[in-house]
């Protein structure tokens, strides 16, 4: 008898530990290493219907799992606590390993990485970019201070328009 107790105890135990890791595989699948803390969401089209619920802006972030400059990017995105705070708090999150049809999301071609930020408007900012004029969206792991600055000003131009 005691030798089922304890293969009923240690079954449920296994299942349980299961579970758990399925939810940590969901989360990290979901942030793809980009920070496992925050929320992200699906697709664009949850993340417009999610923006027009929460009224935050939405950050789109486009990369390539093989591209160095998206890992290079990613690693900075993580390492900096100010950026991981907001993304958190802040925007509704999205990153995209594959490309998407909607041009809006394209503004000066397809390339990575790439990052854009969507007003509750559903309106494209092509007033908030890097530093590159060839690439307007791309940030380097230098730029990570301008990312953050630009976080900030996509977060006051979204609470002064409303």
């Amino acid at each position: 008898m005691l030798r089922w107790v304890l293969f009923a105890l240690l079954f449920g135990i296994c299942a349980s530990a299961g579970e758990q890791k399925k939810k940590a595989t969901k989360s990290e699948s979901m942030s793809r290493g980009w920070g496992s803390s925050i929320t992200w969401i699906k697709s664009y089209a949850d993340g417009l219907t999610k923006m027009d619920k929460t009224k935050k802006p939405l950050m789109v972030i486009h990369h390539k799992e093989d591209c160095p400059y998206s890992q290079a990017l990613k690693k900075a995105f993580v390492g900096n606590k100010s950026i991981q705070k907001m993304a958190k708090e802040d925007f509704i999150m999205l990153n995209l390993v594959e490309e998407t049809a909607d041009r809006n999301l394209a503004p000066d071609g397809y390339y990575v990485p790439r990052i854009l930020f969507v007003d509750p408007t559903m309106t494209v900012r092509n007033d908030i970019t890097g530093r590159h004029s060839s690439n307007l969206y791309t940030y380097q792991p230098e730029d990570i201070e301008l990312l953050a600055q630009n976080m900030k000003k996509a977060k006051l131009l979204l609470h002064s328009e409303l």
